[in-house]
């Protein structure tokens, strides 16, 4: 049996993580942390804790699901690796730099990091359909929708799917006439590694949302766009089921659940 922390436990997806790790036969719920809820009786044995650090000490988790903010998110992957708990990373806005030292102590201390822009199985595959298309179509554009209580944007998604469709196109701006913004910001903003890829990624923050995003790729006299609707945050469970259990048993540094699907 796993034992699980939770940390964020009382926000919307920490708080799914929790009915998670108590219904699922396969994980104990041994600690939870969120400056919110300080005090809230989850178990018989595990009340909501504000210290990080003080709890993990205590508690002594195999696994950490952290579901935080993207303020925070760093200095927590650094106090995991710090004391040797494996972690599963859903907070996005982490910078290319940041994820790139974080993979280096992860790896440096032997310590295993899954860093996960997306938990839905239907969304990792849009992901993919989308690189592979990718090959064919010379101009993308993606619009990724989330509820307006998300902080960051673009989505943490949106920058998976881009980094990976540029891995099979270095421009998808072929053909395009010379552009002028009447307004700032109109064409969201254009995402490139190194001057290669020039995806535009467009961020809608509305609420009735959950989650959606659209890839959408042209070529001449034909569009395909592939779309994948979160419904509710249920959704996501399997897939942080799936990669608790796959760090559990492994010591590396992974960024993105494609890589254990």
């Amino acid at each position: 049996m796993i034992k699980l922390g939770v940390v964020g436990a009382n926000g919307k997806m920490g708080s799914q993580v929790v009915n998670l790790a108590i219904n699922d036969k396969d994980f104990e719920l041994v600690c939870a942390v969120d400056k919110f809820g300080a005090g809230k009786k989850l178990t018989e044995t595990v009340v909501i804790e504000e210290n990080l650090e003080e709890s993990l000490v205590k508690r002594k988790p195999d696994v950490v699901v952290d579901f935080t903010q993207p303020s925070v998110i760093y200095e927590n992957i650094k106090t995991y690796i710090k004391f040797g708990i494996k972690s599963v990373i859903g907070t996005t806005g982490l910078t290319k730099d940041q994820v790139a030292n974080i993979e280096k102590l992860s790896n440096e201390a032997g310590v295993g990091v899954i860093i996960a822009p997306n938990f839905s199985i239907g969304a990792i595959l849009m992901m993919e359909f989308a690189a592979r298309a990718s090959k064919y179509f010379n101009n993308a554009e993606i619009i990724e929708y989330h509820h307006n209580q998300k902080k960051d944007a673009p989505s943490g998604t949106s920058i998976k799917t881009a980094q990976m469709m540029i891995k099979n196109n270095d421009n998808f701006k072929l053909g395009n006439c010379e552009e002028v913004e009447t307004i700032q910001g109109a064409r969201g903003g254009n995402y490139n590694e190194n001057g290669k890829g020039n995806i535009q990624i467009h961020a809608v923050r509305m609420p009735g949302f959950v989650a959606s995003q659209q890839v959408i790729l042209g070529a001449d006299g034909q569009v395909l766009k592939i779309h994948h609707d979160t419904i509710n945050r249920e959704c996501y469970m399997s897939g942080v089921a799936l990669a608790v259990k796959h760090i559990f048993s492994n010591n590396k540094f992974i960024y993105g659940l494609e890589n254990i699907i």
